[in-house]
């Protein structure tokens, strides 16, 4: 028995050792999970894996959402409120998401554009968050200004979204080989609902009726194993997939005609 707890912490070692690896965590958690692999394994858990693992995202963005629904506005006043009290960078920027999450594209870039010219400039989640905003704005090019420098200097910072984003903003540009080759690169790595139906909203765009029709049908086998939950946090994905492939049938009648 005690031959199998020991086995069972070194497991949990090099689980988390793998992860490490894989996710360019720095060299010194190797040495932690090896030398202390129980206690170790518990630390990297709860600080590194944890934090960054789908389960607690969609935790977040269900208590986000269920706020939301009941008062809108809420995280934009309390944001304002805090940033009018003490104006700084990261209380500037919790503004500027508020505002993105309500719609308000506009404000949410007017405020990124704020943090951009100050001392924090170059931190990533400045970036990434003025990235959407201006892709929500449709200043396409201004987006993969941005976006650019942070992959290069950062390739392991949330790169499922920034590859979304980098995918949006060529689409803006009208450049489809690389909107396409960003899809598809994503879609091998990350294979997620959120990849696969912004790879196809694009495809109705264009009208690759071939691309949309293999990733609706993959969307569809996914949306099938839902529950509530789940359905309720893909609602945004799913109105705007179900948009763009009715306007793709709307206009492939027109065509027809």
């Amino acid at each position: 028995m005690p031959i199998f707890g020991i086995g069972l912490y070194f497991a949990l070692a090099i689980f988390c050792a793998i992860h490490a690896v894989r996710h360019r965590q720095p060299l010194y958690w190797l040495f932690i999970l090896f030398a202390f692999p129980l206690l170790g394994s518990l630390v990297y858990f709860f600080a590194i894996y944890l934090p960054n693992s789908r389960l607690q995202r969609n935790a977040l963005k269900a208590v986000s959402a269920a706020a939301r629904a009941i008062d809108p506005q809420r995280e934009v006043r309390e944001a304002r409120l805090l940033y009018d009290e003490t104006p700084t960078a990261q209380n500037r920027m919790r503004l500027a998401t508020a505002l993105l999450d309500v719609g308000d594209a506009p404000g949410a870039a007017a405020e990124y554009e704020a943090c951009l010219t100050g001392p924090f400039a170059a931190d990533p989640e400045i970036r990434l968050g003025a990235a959407r905003a201006f892709v929500e704005c449709q200043r396409f090019a201004e987006a993969l200004h941005l976006l650019q420098p942070l992959r290069q200097e950062r390739p392991d910072y949330r790169p499922e979204p920034v590859a979304l984003l980098f995918a949006r903003a060529h689409a803006g540009c009208k450049q489809a080989a690389e909107t396409r080759a960003e899809f598809e690169a994503a879609e091998a790595r990350f294979g997620t609902y959120e990849v696969k139906a912004e790879y196809a909203i694009w495809a109705y765009g264009i009208g690759d009726a071939t691309t949309a029709s293999r990733l609706q049908a993959e969307l569809d086998k996914i949306a099938a194993r839902w529950n509530p939950l789940t359905r309720e946090l893909n609602e945004v994905s799913q109105s705007r997939l179900q948009t763009a492939r009715d306007l793709a049938v709307r206009q492939g009648e027109v065509a027809r005609a």
